[in-house]
């Protein structure tokens, strides 16, 4: 657990507000520089992708040892199954509903309509990857490739695989790994909290990058196909708010002022892995179970795109509304199958969900010229698409986590 003592909370106490506090002041800040000095502001650009690399730089090692540490922990490797089974429930089902969701808007909304498709893009981007090409993605060749490629669900794959090779050792090795490994996670989490102390200034400027290059786009023609997807993405969020009202005993409005520093960290660097650092940190300061989150954050992480999925089902419709096409009833089955396989197969990079989304018109035989007209705006989609795909993660993990406690219980 992160104690007092952490340089992040040392430097809340010296300036007398919290990160959360610190982080606002920055995003507002670097908003106004935006608004005002336009594509000027580029030149705080390499701030922002500086903090990003630095929280990439310490989710890789943290994924890996704070899952071990969380698996060990645990009393026996039947545990692990039905934690899996419960959280893997949990995103197929989320993502299936975001996707239907995203469909939903722009059907309503219908902003593909008379939209005249100009640019080209020539070539393929890619294909719709098979169940078995899913499935074998997930088990590097190379455990050191996995770590220099930052492939969270390979990393995964192994640390559960090690987890429970430590698991079936007994005496004195597996308690002398397990307390390895706990050292090992508390390490990368000190790190973090080291990262944190420059959080501030890193999301400021990436929030004035983006205020000044892509702000005016918000009065341009793509103005109805973000109101869709941002109309959408609310009600995933308000789906999660009631599950989380009614299915644990925690209060929504506390859940999201605790994690505030998450969500500032999601919307500004766009990217599932960057945030996945602070995600772990804002899991241990709500007292989520390590044995729990160590696992399911960073499965989500890879695995759980509910944001990326209302985009997705958006951008395929919105697509189909410009070329004239309409999908039979019997259709949207294929359409929900293969979107959750490539929402699933997104990378948890910025701009990783756009290349899936190209894929995705393809394989309907589409023209991806949308690329021409989503593109430019895409950062503004993926601010929305990281924060609700963390979201998803977290909520999730408090969801399994009370389910838990109550089954410890017993009933009453």
């Amino acid at each position: 657990m992160t104690d007092g003592s952490t340089p992040a909370a040392s430097s809340d106490r010296r300036s007398g507000m919290g990160l959360g506090t610190q982080i606002f002041i920055g995003m507002i800040v670097g908003s106004v520089l935006g608004a005002a000095l336009g594509d000027r502001v580029a030149v705080l650009q390499p701030i922002g992708d500086l903090f990003i690399r630095l929280l990439v730089l310490a989710a890789i090692p943290l994924v890996f040892f704070n899952l071990l540490a969380g698996l060990t922990a645990l009393s026996d490797v039947r545990t692990f199954g039905r934690l899996a089974g419960k959280i893997m429930s949990f995103y197929v089902v989320t993502d299936l509903v975001a996707l239907s969701l995203g469909l939903g808007a722009m059907a309503l909304l219908r902003p593909g309509v008379g939209m005249q498709l100009t640019e080209q893009v020539e070539g393929t981007v890619g294909a719709v990857p098979s169940i078995g090409d899913v499935l074998l993605g997930m088990v590097p060749t190379n455990v050191f490739r996995a770590f220099a490629e930052g492939n969270v669900v390979q990393l995964v794959v192994v640390a559960v695989l090690l987890g429970i090779a430590t698991l079936m050792l007994s005496g004195t090795a597996r308690d002398r790994l397990s307390h390895a490994y706990s050292d090992l996670a508390s390490l990368f989490r000190r790190l973090v909290d080291l990262i944190l102390i420059v959080a501030p200034v890193g999301i400021g400027a990436l929030m004035a990058v983006t205020v000044g290059r892509y702000g005016a786009a918000l009065l341009g023609p793509m103005t109805k196909f973000l109101l869709g997807v941002y109309s959408a993405q609310l009600i995933v969020f308000l789906g999660y708010m009631f599950l989380l009202r009614v299915f644990t005993d925690r209060k929504p409005g506390r859940f999201l002022r605790d994690t505030g520093p998450l969500w500032a960290t999601t919307a500004a660097t766009t990217s599932s892995l960057a945030s996945l650092s602070v995600a772990l940190e804002m899991a241990d300061k709500i007292r989520l179970p390590r044995s729990l989150y160590s696992f399911t954050l960073p499965l989500g992480a890879q695995l759980n795109k509910d944001g990326t999925a209302v985009m997705l089902g958006a951008v395929l419709l919105f697509t189909a509304q410009a070329a004239g096409v309409d999908f039979s009833p019997a259709s949207f089955v294929t359409i929900l199958f293969v979107g959750l396989l490539l929402s699933e197969g997104s990378g948890g990079i910025p701009g990783g969900g756009f290349v899936i989304a190209l894929i995705y018109v393809q394989a309907f035989n589409l023209p991806i010229e949308v690329a021409a007209i989503v593109g430019g705006i895409y950062r503004l989609v993926d601010m929305g698409n990281t924060t609700v795909n963390v979201m998803g993660d977290m909520v999730g993990t408090s969801l399994v986590a009370h389910s838990e406690s109550r089954r410890k219980m017993g009933p009453r």
